[in-house]
Formats: C-alpha cells, sequence, structure tokens
C-alpha cells in the first residue's frame, strides 16, 4: 500500500514529510468555489473530502490523504485571493482583528475514512497600506488562504496565534499522525 498526498501544496509536502517518509503526491483537480450553503467548516471538510475521493477512486488501495485550509473572518470564507488587489483587500479586512483558520484532513482507503478539522485563531497586527503593500510584493500572498503564508513573511503581520500552528500551515501534522494507525501499515 502507497500513501498518497492528493494536494500540490509544496507545504503540505513538506510537512507530512516530517511523518512519513516515503509517499506520492498526486494533486486532486476538483471545483473549489465557495458555495453559499456552505459554512465555513463544512465547506473545508467537503473539500479535503472531495480531493481524497476524487484521487482514491485511481488509487483504491492506497492510502490516500485530503486535506484543504481556509481562513474565515465575520463569517466569509477568504479564498485564495485572485488577483494582488483581492489580496490587498483580503489583508486589509484582517489588519488589526482576529480570524480563524480551519485546516482538514481526510484519509481514505478502500472502504475506511478518517477526518479531523482542526481549528486555530490569529490575531494580526494593526496593518498599514506600506507594510501591506511589502508583504505583497514578496509574493507569498498568490496561493494562500486569506492572502498570507505565516511560515514565511507573513509571520511578520501576526500578533499571536492559539491553536495548532501545523493549522495554520496546512495541515496539522499531530492530528494526522494519530490518525495514521488506524490505516494498516502506518
Amino acid at each position: 500500500m502507497a500513501v498518497i498526498l492528493a494536494s500540490q501544496s509544496p507545504r503540505r509536502h513538506e510537512l507530512l514529510s516530517r511523518i512519513i517518509s516515503d509517499f506520492e503526491v498526486v494533486p486532486a483537480d476538483i471545483d473549489e468555489d465557495v458555495k453559499s450553503y456552505f459554512t465555513p467548516m463544512d465547506y473545508v471538510l467537503t473539500m479535503a473530502a472531495q480531493k481524497a475521493a476524487h484521487i482514491a477512486k485511481q488509487y483504491p488501495n492506497d492510502l490516500v490523504i485530503g486535506s484543504d485550509t481556509i481562513v474565515t473572518i465575520d463569517n466569509e470564507i477568504l479564498g485564495k485571493p485572485t488577483s494582488r488587489e483581492d489580496g490587498f483587500r483580503m489583508l486589509r479586512q484582517l489588519s488589526g482583528r482576529t480570524h480563524k483558520v480551519y485546516t482538514s484532513v481526510v484519509l481514505m482507503k478502500d472502504d475506511q475514512e478518517s477526518s479531523a478539522t482542526v481549528p486555530a485563531t490569529v490575531e494580526f497586527y494593526d496593518l498599514t497600506d506600506e507594510e501591506i503593500n511589502r508583504y505583497l510584493d514578496t509574493k507569498e500572498y498568490e496561493d494562500k488562504a486569506g492572502a498570507y503564508g505565516i511560515q514565511e513573511q507573513g509571520a511578520l503581520l501576526v500578533k499571536s496565534i492559539q491553536g495548532d500552528y501545523y493549522s495554520i500551515m496546512g495541515l496539522p501534522i499531530a492530528t494526522l499522525y494519530r490518525m495514521l494507525p488506524s490505516f494498516d501499515q502506518c
């Protein structure tokens, strides 16, 4: 049985390698548009499950790990920004405020499935337009939910966190590590 990460995220690849030495990466190409009927927690779990299910169909005898991360504020899901202007809007919205980050992980193999959603709370400093633009100049925001990555220069925007740091990065490795023993060879 192989282990397959259903994600193209370099951060998830890096984090998974801390607990599993041998795995394949097979990105799942699914529709990630946010539908208005989703609550943030429903959305993030559904996306992780759809990623895992999409790849599990192709590799039914292997363990597939799907994951998704979202940033929410005022019950709005902030996905990946579509442009620099969208990234600026998101960071302005997060400035000086506290927001939630949710990461869901779904494991699938044959007819076995396990899932978890790990929340974290992040507080941003009050950001000036200059600070936001300086961060946007790094281009780190381009593929990140909420337009920032905490593990890089985005750490300079963060006043405090409460919860699992790795969930904010995109893969709650301690939770995942505890889920793995229920799947035979892990």
